[in-house]
């Protein structure tokens, strides 16, 4: 269930154009997923409207992971796929700048939310590809990603303060078109063409192993737990009486508390098996939201629970990506991220959300106590399954 991928030095590996690529896609992320609900109520539409809008972004998700890396895996130039997104991302992107209603919008936000999630899982497999069987370094290349993300969320703040939210838009412009342009600096590492591993039944038969079934499970549950994360945090905390100022810095040291987990990423891989720190971002996650459930009044520990964004997030991500190319090595790995973001931050999302959305009328204390057990289960799943069974590193 693993295969050893080729090695490569640490000289070898373009970390700079590899991390720049991580930077402009989440720092346009970083304007999006804050302030793009406040750009279209600027636009006239109301809550309902919104939230159809919103919803699109989980459920291109579904599908354009998966369509675009079975695009590229089968493509004798798989690289021209992800220029092709980005382009076409940027190109989807500029229907914003016109006056449209909510049909147009609606069909801007189907284009735009497709071809944005599609690239990022090929990049996650292009990365993979440099780093070999130095996986290990993947979070000092990811981390790029969640600084770019923060350092635009504390920019386009003060930006659209002075400049109003109608003006988004054209803020976030220049991100994607660097985002475009970083694409153009970027290869695949050498891979064999008539690989045996890139062929549909050798993936077929990888993804029916128990290890990848579980792994494709637990990282299914974890998203769901973090619906009413993504969903309600905000407003969780304004019902309880925080400020707006405090509901910014909650958001920020998850982030910040994430970027030092991408750092430390390769001592931690050298040291620990990526199943046994799954399972540990996992409990962590379970942790997290029994605390936010039951103590949501003290400070200190909702501090503490974001900060624990270091395991349940950083960490996982980062175990995610190990175990990928554990189960699926070299050209077969697009396809497995494909799936991972399809099922995960796909399924899972729109399920998380809309499990929050019923849950929330029993209150929000009630909707974390499930995610709480929505984590605690995709942790047992991952012990039994990546520790027990015997998983180890490829």
């Amino acid at each position: 269930m693993h295969a050893s991928p080729a090695p490569r030095s640490a000289a070898a590996i373009p970390l700079a154009r590899l991390s720049g690529f991580y930077f402009a896609y989440y720092a346009a992320l970083g304007a999006f997923t804050p302030y793009w609900s406040l750009y279209l109520q600027s636009r006239g539409m109301d809550v309902a409207a919104i939230s159809v809008l919103m919803s699109l972004w989980y459920a291109t998700r579904i599908v354009a992971p998966s369509t675009w890396t079975t695009a590229a895996a089968h493509s004798r130039n798989p690289i021209r796929w992800l220029w092709l997104g980005c382009a076409l991302t940027v190109v989807s992107f500029l229907a914003f700048l016109l006056p449209l209603r909510f049909a147009g919008l609606f069909a801007a936000m189907c284009a735009f939310c497709f071809f944005y999630n599609a690239v990022m899982p090929q990049f996650e497999a292009i990365t993979m590809s440099h780093l070999g069987d130095r996986s290990d370094r993947y979070g000092h290349v990811r981390v790029w990603g969640s600084i770019g993300f923060i350092a635009v969320v504390a920019l386009y703040g003060v930006l659209i303060d002075r400049l109003g939210v109608a003006t988004l838009p054209w803020l976030m412009l220049p991100l994607l078109l660097a985002m475009l342009l970083s694409s153009f600096g970027n290869r695949y590492a050498h891979l064999p063409e008539a690989a045996a591993d890139a062929q549909p039944d050798a993936f077929r038969d990888r993804i029916r192993h128990p290890q990848a079934i579980a792994f494709f499970a637990a990282a299914f549950l974890a998203q769901v737990s973090f619906g009413p994360y993504y969903t309600f945090f905000s407003i969780y905390l304004d019902e309880h009486g925080y400020s707006a100022s405090r509901l910014g810095l909650f958001w920020t040291v998850g982030v910040l508390a994430e970027i030092a987990v991408f750092f430390l990423s390769a001592r931690i891989f050298r040291r620990w098996d990526a199943g046994r720190v799954l399972v540990l971002a996992l409990l962590s996650a379970a942790l997290r939201w029994l605390a936010t459930a039951l103590w949501p009044d003290s400070m200190p520990v909702m501090l503490l629970a974001q900060l624990t964004h270091a395991l349940n997030f950083g960490a996982f991500f980062a175990a995610a990506m190990q175990l990928l190319v554990r189960f699926f090595p070299g050209r077969m790995n697009g396809h497995g991220q494909g799936v991972f973001y399809g099922l995960s931050s796909g399924v899972g999302g729109v399920a998380g959300a809309l499990l929050a959305g019923q849950l929330w009328r029993f209150g929000g204390e009630a909707a974390f106590m499930a995610s709480s057990v929505f984590a605690l289960l995709a942790a047992a799943i991952a012990w039994h399954w990546l520790v027990r069974a015997g998983a180890h590193r490829g």
